[in-house]
């Protein structure tokens, strides 16, 4: 594997690559249909919060929208913003709900600092409950997408009494799983294609643009988000990936998952999970919908829905159906109990 810093290099010398697609700072995920994203960091400071840490560093929250039933959204990556979940904006404060969103640390708007021991699992798991804890909400719903339902499952089973409700979105319960699905994903390509990607893995090209137009146009355009353009929300969160966060928890793509999160397994603790749960999964996904189900099947009383149009970005390439079964879920637990 190439290493990190080789990966950055690499990105350097990169150009726009065929249908519109532009590699930014944040590599393969950010080979974005439609062009870069415009910085709108500034646009709409209303509800901002500035949450200081236990270890001194700030992480940026705002909330969205009155009412009694709060709703705290945790973005996936690891590394990205919350800019890609913008979309909840135009359904949950409408319907009532007080929506709150965060950038992790290292993430967005909120602190950047250089040093990868702060990239693990148990760490930002503490910063959830910083978070609540800090702005106040308890009998609360959580949301979490991709890399934030492994907080969101994480959470449930360490801090599960605040809890109103949980939506784990697109995201299987365990690495291995997801990592297996992938391959699957990888296998079922056009002739010559999987295999000309493992060939770069294997000669530690994954940063030249070859390997790069590969991922974009075989399993990002397909399995990431189906839409073209991408909405500019998901092209804004992708531009400011942290490459450091990502490659450290993640790995160098996608579809290569070899950072420190490859051995992360709850299938067995799944039962443990006390709150009402949604499972939320699309047939077009990176994450095997059959997992989503099982997944499902072993939280106790937990409702599902496979988007049979979306992708890992349902929430945008399937909205309607997506946020009419989200609304229909939190409608049933909004009631203060």
């Amino acid at each position: 594997m190439v290493s990190a810093g080789t990966l950055r290099l690499s990105r350097r010398n990169l150009v726009a690559l065929a249908g519109g697609a532009t590699l930014t700072r944040g590599g393969a995920l950010a080979q974005m249909p439609g062009g870069s994203a415009a910085d709108t960091a500034g646009r709409d400071t209303g509800g901002v919060r500035w949450i200081t840490l236990a270890n001194g560093y700030r992480v940026w929250t705002r909330r969205v929208g009155y009412g009694p039933c709060k709703v705290l959204l945790l973005h996936g990556g690891p590394g990205l913003s919350h800019d890609y979940l913008s979309c909840f904006a135009d359904f949950l404060p409408g319907a009532g709900y007080e929506v709150y969103f965060y950038d992790q640390l290292g993430c967005g708007r909120s602190d950047r600092p250089s040093d990868d021991r702060l990239w693990t699992l148990p760490r930002f798991l503490g910063e959830v409950e910083e978070v609540r804890a800090a702005l106040g909400l308890d009998r609360f719903i959580l949301f979490g997408h991709s890399w934030g339902a492994i907080l969101g499952i994480e959470y449930a089973l360490r801090y599960g009494s605040p809890l109103r409700a949980l939506v784990l979105s697109n995201m299987s319960a365990s690495f291995g799983d997801y990592a297996a699905y992938v391959r699957h994903l990888r296998d079922g390509l056009p002739s010559g294609v999987g295999s000309r990607m493992s060939a770069l893995e294997a000669a530690g090209k994954i940063g030249g643009s070859e390997y790069q137009g590969l991922i974009t146009r075989y399993l990002y355009s397909r399995y990431i988000c189906r839409l073209h353009p991408w909405p500019a929300d998901v092209r804004r969160a992708l531009a400011g990936l942290n490459e450091d966060i990502y490659l450290t928890m993640q790995g160098p793509s996608e579809f290569t998952p070899t950072g420190n999160l490859k051995d992360w397994d709850r299938w067995n603790d799944l039962p443990r999970i006390a709150a009402p749960t949604l499972v939320m999964g699309a047939r077009y996904d990176e994450m095997n919908p059959d997992s989503l189900r099982r997944e499902a099947d072993l939280i106790p009383g937990a409702e599902l829905f496979i988007s049979r149009n979306g992708s890992h970005l349902a929430m945008w390439d399937d909205r309607m159906a997506y946020f009419s079964t989200l609304l229909g879920f939190l409608a049933k637990h909004r009631a203060v109990p």
